[in-house]
């Protein structure tokens, strides 16, 4: 199921019924795991570790060298890639910066044609990246989070889970979970109720998330203030609480601007 246009570093390891089609590339020091596809000219790097199931589309380079100026040339780049993941066509990974870093990317998350994903970069699971979106180095983007096409997630930020950032959004500071945010400058546009509804959260859960929300955007508190005062008005849950340690967290704050009527 390798053909024979296309070049295999022998000492890459290949797993079961994984399928390589013509002019695709594969170096050294790279694993693929069992019925992955590595679809016609894409480019696996050395340093790339791929688990099961797969399907890398045509053009994609996973594993590129990092472009940071912190990276010293030569220095060996690692991506680890968990299972079922769709990555299409012309999608960018580049590696960790450093030999003890890696770019992680989890499970069963579809990643559009266009994506740049740069060094050291943690995406979790089940995520939808959007045509063109571009990750900058070492950010991080939680699990069943969706990021439209040509969204820019700046260094260091973090997008909260099950939340949405709508197209074209420019994100410098953290995403808070469960949120919809939108515009530029990006602004929060209320909870992402129908993705919410959808994974089992009633609609009480939603309500005091949605109540949450109003304290930190509409409450005139200050971020530290909004944090006392969730726990005095809001019935705990888990998801209260995972919000309240997301914010304890975003050491660059919280996207804090709301839309405009």
């Amino acid at each position: 199921m390798i053909s024979p246009l296309a070049f295999v570093h022998p000492n890459a390891k290949i797993g079961k019924n994984v399928e390589i089609g013509p002019f695709a590339y594969v170096e050294e020091d790279v694993v693929i795991g069992d019925n992955c596809v590595i679809m016609p000219h894409a480019s696996i790097l050395k340093g790339t570790t791929l688990g099961e199931g797969n399907k890398v589309y045509q053009n994609a380079v996973i594993g590129a060298i990092p472009q940071d100026f912190h990276y010293e040339e030569g220095q060996p780049t690692h991506v680890i890639i968990g299972n079922k993941n769709h990555i299409r066509e012309n999608v960018v990974i580049a590696g960790g910066t450093n030999p003890d870093t890696a770019t992680v990317i989890g499970d069963e998350n579809f990643i559009m044609d266009r994506v740049h994903i740069c060094h050291d970069v943690k995406i979790d699971k089940k995520c939808v990246i959007g045509i063109g979106a571009c990750i900058a180095g070492e950010s991080e983007i939680h699990e069943c989070a969706i990021l439209s096409n040509g969204v820019v997630i700046q260094a260091h930020s973090r997008v909260g889970r099950y939340s949405l950032v709508q197209s074209g959004c420019r994100v410098a500071k953290d995403v808070p979970p469960y949120v919809i945010l939108g515009g530029n400058p990006a602004a929060y546009h209320g909870v992402n109720t129908v993705v919410l509804r959808h994974c089992g959260v009633t609609d009480r859960i939603l309500r005091h998330i949605a109540n949450t929300f109003r304290i930190i955007y509409t409450g005139n508190f200050s971020l530290e203030d909004a944090v006392i005062k969730i726990p005095e008005q809001i019935p705990m849950s888990e998801e209260i609480h995972h919000i309240l340690n997301f914010i304890s967290q975003a050491q660059n704050g919280i996207v804090r601007h709301i839309e405009a009527d």
